[in-house]
């Protein structure tokens, strides 16, 4: 009932305000309980609800007033076109495999393993004992823990033959994510201005950092074996590049592992021109039917600058990686990275150091080679039976992606919406591509969530395929159609 009366109270008064001017007083209290006949409590709570919805203000000791009316005028930021000129490079938007997605939607562009891929058990003990010691409190050295500069180093050196002088924990930075350190290396190494080649189709945040630090990219055509060590040669020659990014391992998008020996042709280009190689190996613990060796294991004389990322098989909230160089090189990009950085969060190289020195991460990797088998063939299998015109260009030896050429023609922008509208989310491939596209491809990621839904998500992408391709069709009958004569 008190409820019933403070909304009365509320409904008169706010008649009377809409009448009052902006300030004017309220009767007091005792007034309005004499009034309206009502307790003090029930008039207190019809004056909240009138300040809740903005319409009325308190002031202790004073009164309450009719609060002035407030007109919204819309912002103008028109000085900062001014202030800010045009920009030096046109940057390419966030990629649509960071979009965030209704959970019930079948998801294949993200490229990010689900939760059940990772090491969770591992991940949220080392980040409690990370979180008692010393490192929650403490500052880091600015290129690292040396506790984990040495894991990355004899992670590296354990795969190096005899014969060629394995790295050192001082030719390590820990960095903040590989995405970052691809910024600083392309800074330090090549800058503005400069060529970089890049394999094409590549990573889209290597395409992004190098819009960003204003480096001009060379595509190279790379294909299921690598890129052609002839065309690099004849790239480096042609444009006086000094640094090539590459995927030697199950490169992202199209999942391709460099053939044996195309390492050491690529690596002879390089040393041939007095050239880098930024080897990109975000996916080293993906593997599936074989084992990733790193480039840079070949290379003790500089050329190779190795990234390595624990970011995606540890988890996505501990984002470390590391840079291994040497030489003076290593000092420029640690330069760069003091001005961006002045050091990675200590706590979270504790807990990826704790993580990856645990028995059970070997134990979690040897499971999560098999689990990503059995999602890769399932999603395969669904592709092949429900999209059957879409011609899958290798299957990927590691990696999270499938790699899928559509028939020439296909309208991507299309093809993408109308899945996302049957609650498919499917990443259109011309974000890996660092000019034109070579064609209409789709990279569809398997280590999502939910793998039971891959054949209910081919079949919405083939139906949709299918639907251009009836399209076309029709047009290309009505188009041949003979038209009627005008005495007809």
């Amino acid at each position: 009932m008190n409820n019933d009366s403070s909304s009365r109270i509320a409904a008169s008064l706010k008649q009377w305000i809409s009448a009052a001017s902006p300030g004017a007083k309220l009767p007091s209290t005792r007034s309005l309980v004499a009034e309206y006949q009502a307790s003090p409590v029930t008039v207190q709570k019809a004056l909240q609800a009138l300040t809740a919805q903005g319409l009325i203000d308190s002031r202790p000791g004073v009164g309450t007033f009719v609060r002035a009316v407030r007109t919204a005028r819309p912002s103008d930021y028109g000085w900062q076109t001014a202030a800010l000129r045009p920009p030096s490079s046109a940057l390419p938007g966030t990629s649509s495999t960071m979009r965030t997605v209704p959970n019930d939607a079948i998801w294949f562009h993200s490229g990010y393993p689900d939760r059940e891929l990772l090491p969770e058990r591992l991940v949220r003990a080392a980040l409690t004992r990370a979180a008692r010691g010393d490192a929650a409190l403490s500052r880091p050295p600015a290129a690292g823990m040396p506790e984990l500069q040495q894991w990355f180093a004899q992670e590296l050196g354990s795969a190096t033959p005899a014969g060629i002088t394995p790295p050192t924990p001082s030719d390590v930075i820990v960095l903040p994510g590989s995405q970052s350190g691809l910024s600083s290396i392309f800074r330090a190494l090549v800058g503005a201005g400069q060529p970089l080649l890049m394999e094409s189709p590549t990573y889209w945040g290597a395409i992004l950092a190098a819009a960003q630090t204003g480096v001009r990219v060379v595509p190279v055509p790379s294909g299921p074996d690598g890129p052609d060590p002839v065309e690099l040669a004849r790239a480096f020659r042609e444009t006086g590049a000094r640094a090539f990014y590459a995927q030697p391992n199950y490169a992202n998008p199209s999942g391709a592992q460099w053939a044996p020996g195309r390492g050491g042709e690529v690596l002879e280009a390089a040393r041939a021109h007095g050239a880098f190689v930024i080897e990109d190996d975000w996916a080293h613990d993906f593997g599936i039917t074989s084992t990733p060796v790193p480039l840079a294991t070949q290379d003790d004389s500089g050329h190779v600058i190795y990234i390595r990322s624990l970011t995606k098989s540890v988890s996505t909230a501990v984002r470390i990686a590391a840079v291994i160089a040497r030489g003076p090189a290593r000092e420029r990009i640690q330069a760069h990275r003091a001005a961006e950085s002045m050091y990675v969060s200590g706590l979270l190289q504790a807990a990826a150091l704790d993580v990856v020195t645990q028995p059970g991460w070997q134990t979690h990797l040897r499971s999560l080679r098999q689990q990503l088998q059995s999602r890769r063939d399932l999603l395969v299998t669904s592709v092949r039976e429900h999209v059957p015109d879409a011609h899958i260009e290798l299957l990927p030896k590691g990696g999270l992606n499938l790699w899928l050429r559509m028939p020439d023609g296909t309208d991507l922008p299309r093809l993408t919406r109308e899945c996302e509208d049957n609650g498919v989310i499917i990443a259109a491939g011309t974000d890996w591509f660092p000019a034109e596209p070579a064609g209409p491809f789709v990279r569809l990621n398997y280590s999502g969530p939910n793998p039971g839904a891959y054949p209910e998500g081919a079949r919405v992408i083939g139906e949709a395929l299918a639907r251009q391709g009836q399209a076309a069709t029709s047009s290309s009958l009505f188009s041949h159609r003979p038209r009627a004569s005008a005495a007809s």
